[in-house]
């Protein structure tokens, strides 16, 4: 099974993939934890490009290419062989992210980032996508607040550098999408305390499983 979370900057998905995982080990299942952007040895140096501040004259062109980039190793080199030797895998972002991102964020056309990210994926879509959705400024300050205690506003805090609007534009593309794919996408309430919001999570996975 292949699981994803997604959401704006801020929702808690660092932590409720951990329980997540516990969750699910407690079932008997083996667990592999990813992330995008990088996840594979290729995605890694990706990485340091794409959320580094000094990346600021990345164009949203630009910036699409390099997450396909990424998204491509990344389903190769590490999703897939671990969905084939039977493993649960759960990536923090994935192609939707970048739908909503540098669709309904950046102006691109969504339809055709979606056609894109089908040749990136290579028919690897996610069985269960869990959107964690909080208030933007409530996320966009969690975000921020992590980022300095952690020390990497400088490497890792370009899209916190981005305005409200931004991300207000992000969490409304988020729900809009969302609701074109409602199978497979799954909306919580992230604003609840973290015990609240894993348990919404282990119903909705327990369901699918």
């Amino acid at each position: 099974m292949f699981i994803t979370f997604e959401g704006i900057e801020g929702t808690g998905k660092t932590t409720q993939i951990k329980l997540l995982k516990e969750f699910l080990e407690s079932r008997g299942r083996e667990v592999l934890l990813t992330l995008e952007p990088g996840g594979s040895r290729v995605g890694k140096e990706l990485r340091k490009i794409l959320l580094n501040m000094e990346s600021i004259d990345l164009t949203g062109e630009g910036e699409l290419f390099l997450y396909l980039a990424d998204r491509a190793q990344h389903v190769s080199n590490v999703i897939r062989p671990a969905l084939d030797s039977g493993k649960v895998v759960i990536s923090d972002r994935f192609a939707d992210s970048t739908i909503v991102y540098q669709g309904y964020g950046r102006g691109l056309d969504p339809k055709l980032l979606r056609q894109l990210n089908d040749v990136a994926v290579s028919g690897c879509w996610p069985d269960l996508t869990l959107l964690l959705d909080i208030d933007p400024e409530e996320g966009l300050r969690r975000a921020t607040t992590r980022n300095i205690q952690d020390n990497k506003m400088a490497e890792e805090g370009r899209f916190e550098a981005e305005s409200i609007a931004f991300h207000t534009r992000v969490r409304e593309g988020y729900l809009t999408w969302g609701a074109l794919n409602q199978d497979r996408i799954k909306v919580v309430d992230a604003s609840l305390s973290p015990d609240d919001v894993s348990r919404q999570i282990n119903e909705i996975v327990a369901d699918r499983l």
